[in-house]
């Protein structure tokens, strides 16, 4: 059997599931794999066979996703012309990790896939959303990848094509502990922005930047760039975590046991999505850099128990491939 994996480029969760999935994929199949976009900081571990620049969705440096700069900063006709000839016939499964380039070549042209995703789970009924509908937000989720077999990842089990997290070894072969300091991943803000506002709250901050060259201190706040080992070094050490509503990182916060501040992007509904997913589950969340709320936090527990099994060989043996 011969699988493509296709993933997407926007973020580092899509390629840190791709790291846990590949080699499981291996022991059953001859892989390729895929990944489009321009938005990724983490290096991949694996071969990668075919790159494109495909469509990402980008952001201001206040916190929101920027409609302009996507659809402008975009190039959508080399994106239809890359899907035209795309050729997918040698193989004979594709899965998909909300990735536009193969799934829109493989609905064209009538090709097997299977859309393997977090995004995925947000087309269900049943999966926790907001009552105020983004109707933006719901057209490009619902037709980004346009598949009609979905498994998709979520916090928790809200239908029963709706899987738990995959949650890396590496974070898996942690041994936590809290040294007293916050960790921070807010990629939708400048470092300018973020500083400015951590200084003012007085505990230990130490915050991972997309645009940091080197290692800076500001009083109470050290900012690193992008550097997986350094990260999983503090994220095992940390008290808590202050990020964007995204999925991998909310996960692997609460199956860590750490204290959990989402902040979700700006109009980016699945984001919003997932603020209130996670506010449903007791998980602390602002619309925005909230001094308040986040004062409170840092006072209280607010952990959130979470069961998480390592069981994606399973998912991908019995659902996906046979």
């Amino acid at each position: 059997m011969k699988v493509l994996y296709a993933f997407q480029g926007t973020g580092n969760g899509h390629l840190a599931r791709a790291q846990e999935i590949i080699p499981i994929l291996k022991k059953h199949a001859l892989v390729d794999t895929l990944i489009s976009g321009h938005q990724t900081q983490l290096k991949s571990d694996f071969d990668i066979d075919f790159r494109f620049k495909g469509v990402s969705l980008l952001y201001n440096k206040t916190g929101g996703l920027s409609y302009k700069k996507t659809f402008l900063e975009n190039n959508f006709c080399k994106a239809a012309k890359v899907i035209k000839d795309l050729d997918l016939s040698a193989y004979d499964l594709i899965i998909n990790d909300f990735e536009p380039l193969t799934g829109w070549a493989a609905k064209l042209k009538n090709l097997p896939i299977v859309e393997l995703s977090h995004q995925a789970s947000l087309t269900f009924k049943e999966t926790p959303k907001p009552e105020k509908r983004d109707w933006l937000g719901s057209l490009i989720l619902n037709n980004y990848v346009p598949c009609k077999k979905k498994i998709g990842f979520h916090f928790e089990n809200y239908n029963s094509h709706i899987k738990k997290p995959v949650i890396r070894q590496k974070i898996r072969n942690l041994n936590p502990s809290n040294q007293g300091h916050y960790l921070v991943y807010l990629p939708s803000f400048s470092d300018e922005v973020i500083t400015n506002f951590l200084t003012r709250i007085d505990v230990k901050w130490k915050v991972f930047s997309k645009y940091a060259k080197q290692n800076q201190k500001f009083n109470n706040v050290e900012i690193f760039p992008i550097d997986e080992k350094k990260y999983l070094e503090l994220f095992e050490s940390c008290e808590g975590i202050l990020c964007n509503a995204g999925f991998e990182t909310p996960a692997e916060a609460m199956f860590m046991d750490k204290k959990l501040f989402v902040i979700p992007i700006e109009n980016q509904y699945e984001q919003e999505c997932n603020a209130f997913a996670l506010d449903k589950m007791g998980v602390a969340n602002a619309t925005k850099l909230d001094s308040t709320k986040i004062r409170n936090w840092i006072n209280s527990e607010n952990l959130i128990e979470v069961n998480y099994p390592d069981n994606i060989e399973s998912i991908l043996t019995k659902e996906v491939l046979y």
